[in-house]
């Protein structure tokens, strides 16, 4: 696993704690992140920096009594990791059991930029690559 992988391990397990602190320890002061949750929150506009991530918590916590990401897939590309599983959530009259895709930019060992994607191919070829996944050759 890289280092890469390792951050991005660790900021879901922040995000998934709902720890602010474990949150901005591994993003930059100007990340940018693109979740559907902000469309949920009524936001037209990406959660920014790290006070953009304390709004972001306090949207999940007022959209979602319960909110999982579960990746079970990291692929480091570069100064990016593509990941991949599932994203579990309840709450405001819904129920959310989907494939889900994230792809994170890091750069001097923070995130700098991550998006999440509703298909795990909308992942794939955000990064440019091939949908479905070729297995590896024998």
């Amino acid at each position: 696993m890289g280092r890469n992988t390792e951050i991005v391990r660790k900021l879901f397990d922040a995000f998934s704690h709902r720890d602010a602190d474990a949150l901005l320890a591994v993003a930059d002061p100007d990340i940018v992140f693109i979740p559907p949750t902000g469309r949920l929150a009524g936001r037209d506009e990406p959660y920014r920096g790290h006070e953009g991530l304390r709004t972001y918590l306090a949207d999940v916590a007022r959209v979602w009594q319960e909110l999982r990401s579960e990746p079970d897939e990291y692929i480091e590309l570069d100064d990016r990791v593509l990941c991949t599983g599932r994203v579990y959530a309840w709450g405001i009259g819904r129920v959310i059991d989907a494939p889900a895709g994230w792809v994170w930019r890091l750069r001097d060992g923070l995130v700098v930029e991550g998006r999440v994607y509703e298909t795990r191919r909308a992942a794939y070829e955000a990064v440019g690559m091939a949908w479905p996944p070729r297995p590896p050759l024998p």
